[in-house]
């Protein structure tokens, strides 16, 4: 049985193989189509030829074999022998007796094509055919052969792509097998120690709430609150790291389910408090009711955290979130006062490691953008939406997410 790596191997491979077929199917079209209008056209232009050599012709015995010879005279007509039905072409003989000059054309007759020439010779009307059949069964012949090297070339070409797809990609198809087990391995080694620790952190909790019954000091309060966020921290980051794991894992989806943008939001803002105090900073939240996308929470959560996080390492007093609802969008922004995106840095905030280009050194603005926003903008394209970067009118960053709103 093919594990799944091998039949990725394999679809991948078949694409790649299909793919160089329909190109070089492509290209022999195109190269079939140039050899059958040269060969048309010299084919055209010779029998164009062999009509203009017999133009001194003005008798059937003078005419050479291939050629069909009517001449009209003022006593009758003659014309060459075994003369198919349908020739000679009595219109461009009339046309050139009542008005003189030449006629051209081609004429069916007896199942096949003629080049016909009708003109003026020596007070005679003389009419000469020259059959295509000939020619067009050598075009015939040139299709056939032409049709039949495509499909051999576009097999050899599916066969050799097919080859060469699976002797290319397996190294890579090695690699990213190694990728995985790697995921996997870390998944399983980071689990363990955070499920060890939230556990320890809850039987702590339970342990100091049991010692500090009714007790009202502010200590026991505050070591309780701490033993609380604790515990709220190691479960979201077990989140964060499953949610890690199945994003380097194209293979995974993470569930989607209904998530309220506005909770999302001040439960991070909640947590960010600690951190927003040391810095002497403050954090608000202005969030409208309603705000329900569809996604995985976990990755939304680790969105706006991300967010938060870079806005208050660049922050000067105050750092603000917003949740509003536009028609069929949630808008999450997020804004800070310090010294905002360097020129022309908005449009590469958000890859991985960017870096203002254009700061001088010791410039507040020439800051890295690290790994955060490239994150942020990896959620926000799972999740079917788009964020984009600016800067305030009276100075600070500003960063706009807008998701799908669920319906």
């Amino acid at each position: 049985m093919r594990t799944a790596d091998e039949q990725e191997l394999r679809s991948a491979s078949l694409r790649l193989a299909a793919q160089f077929a329909l190109i070089i199917l492509g290209l022999f079209i195109a190269l079939g189509a140039v050899v059958y209008t040269v060969v048309s056209a010299g084919q055209a232009e010779s029998a164009q030829k062999t009509l203009s050599d017999a133009s001194m012709v003005d008798s059937v015995h003078d005419a050479p074999r291939s050629l069909l010879v009517t001449v009209v005279m003022p006593g009758g007509r003659d014309s060459s022998p075994d003369m198919p039905e349908g020739l000679p072409d009595e219109k461009a003989i009339q046309e050139v007796i009542a008005h003189g000059g030449s006629q051209s054309g081609v004429v069916e007759a007896g199942g096949q094509r003629y080049l016909t020439e009708t003109d003026v010779r020596h007070g005679k009307v003389v009419q000469i055919a020259y059959s295509l059949a000939e020619q067009e069964e050598e075009l015939n012949r040139l299709v056939v052969a032409l049709v039949a090297s495509g499909l051999i070339a576009t097999v050899a070409a599916a066969a050799i792509g097919l080859v060469i797809a699976r002797r290319s990609m397996r190294p890579l198809a090695e690699a990213l097998a190694l990728q995985r087990r790697f995921v996997a391995d870390a998944g399983h080694e980071l689990r363990t120690p955070l499920t060890l620790l939230s556990t320890r952190a809850q039987l702590l909790r339970r342990h100091v709430a049991a010692g500090t019954a009714g007790s009202s000091d502010t200590g026991d309060d505050e070591v309780r609150t701490g033993l609380d966020e604790i515990v709220d921290d190691s479960r979201a980051l077990t989140e964060i790291v499953q949610d890690l794991l199945t994003a380097a894992d194209p293979r995974q989806t993470a569930e989607s389910e209904g998530v309220d943008l506005r909770e999302l939001a001040a439960a991070v803002a909640r947590s960010a408090d600690g951190r927003a105090e040391e810095r002497g900073l403050t954090i608000s939240v202005d969030a409208a009711p309603d705000a329900m996308v569809t996604g995985a929470p976990v990755s939304l959560r680790r969105m706006i955290v991300a967010l938060v996080d870079n806005a208050l390492d660049h922050a000067r007093s105050e750092v603000r979130v917003s949740v509003a609802v536009a028609r069929d969008r949630v808008v999450l922004t997020v804004e800070d006062d310090g010294p905002g995106f360097s020129a022309g840095v908005e449009d590469r905030a958000f890859e991985r490691f960017a870096t203002a280009r254009d700061a001088q050194p010791g410039d507040d603005r020439a800051r890295h953008y690290g790994l955060g926003l490239a994150l942020v903008a990896e959620v926000v394209t799972r999740h079917h939406g788009t964020v984009d970067a600016s800067n305030r009118a009276g100075g600070g960053a500003v960063v706009t997410v807008r998701l799908p709103r669920r319906s």
